[in-house]
């Protein structure tokens, strides 16, 4: 039998265990509570938008789906900490902490800045050229910058910044697939000049590779602009769900095939949505665009 020392001594290690799996529990309910706080917060965030630039408690609460209760406790800690601040009508709107942040320079702002960094990281994962392309008011678009392959064989972009028609090749296609019905057809109606021996120029032909561009969301062409160069791109959106630009990357034709193209079609269209998203696009949002844009057929 253990002397009433050692007894002690155990009944005290036990307990002392007791108390340190109750720290651990505690800590481990406070952390849930946080993250719970966290994503009520954004959802409150989320609710602001162009058109709601001002809500009140109820409204906020209708749309979280929270309680009026929950969601005023909320609005309080969230104003202590600027993210929200009171409008008349006891409303409350977004707070100066939030513009502070997007004009400290720490976010990313234009269409170079957000895709610079994501580019150079989709190179060093897939050894091919990564080609920037912003969209210009006329119906065309420029090379913004690239990052090229470390191969000896490899794409490199001679004309940056020459504005080049969007039905010719992958990335204006890209940007072209979720223009608006009405502004695709009319620069469709234009003339499309050939540039290379498989230059696609048929309007209806490409009007099917939008349609599949969109139930993708990427696109393929193949020595359509530049011979021997087979490009894959998709598009890029900003913060009102509008095509700002595509990712594309270039690859030549002895050295791709179908299913790399696949591959590459469904890493280019995830980083130009990182992208989209650093430019502040929602996928609701972006979604209406696409719909907007016509059909998607495989």
């Amino acid at each position: 039998m253990a002397s009433p020392v050692k007894a002690w001594s155990m009944l005290t290690c036990m307990d002392a265990k007791g108390a340190v799996l109750a720290d651990d529990g505690e800590r481990g309910e406070r952390a849930r509570s946080g993250v719970q706080s966290i994503d009520r917060a954004v959802a409150v965030l989320r609710c602001f938008d162009a058109r709601r630039p001002e809500l009140g408690i109820s409204e906020i609460a209708r749309l979280t789906g929270l309680s009026t209760s929950t969601t005023y406790r909320l609005l309080t800690a969230m104003q202590a900490n600027h993210l929200v601040r009171p409008a008349p009508g006891k409303r409350y709107a977004l707070g100066p902490l939030l513009v502070q942040l997007a004009r400290s320079g720490a976010i990313p702002t234009t269409l170079r800045d957000a895709a610079l960094p994501l580019m150079t990281a989709l190179r060093d994962e897939v050894d091919e050229t990564i080609g920037l392309h912003e969209a210009l008011p006329t119906g065309e678009r420029i090379v913004v910058d690239q990052v090229e392959s470390r191969q000896e064989l490899r794409r490199t972009y001679t004309d940056i910044g020459v504005p080049l028609p969007l039905p010719h090749a992958a990335p204006g296609r890209a940007i072209l697939s979720v223009l608006p019905l009405r502004r695709q057809d009319e620069l469709l109606s234009r003339p499309i000049r050939p540039v290379t021996p498989l230059t696609i120029t048929d309007a209806d032909v490409l009007r099917t590779h939008l349609a599949r561009a969109r139930a993708r969301g990427w696109t393929v062409s193949r020595s359509e602009r530049s011979p021997g160069i087979c490009a894959v791109a998709a598009p890029i959106f900003d913060h009102a769900a509008h095509a700002v630009g595509a990712l594309s990357a270039s690859v030549p034709e002895s050295r791709i095939d179908a299913a790399r193209v696949e591959e590459l079609g469904t890493r280019i269209k995830d980083v130009a949505w990182q992208i989209s998203e650093t430019l502040g696009a929602t996928a609701a949002a972006v979604q209406i665009t696409v719909e907007a844009a016509g059909p998607a057929v495989e």
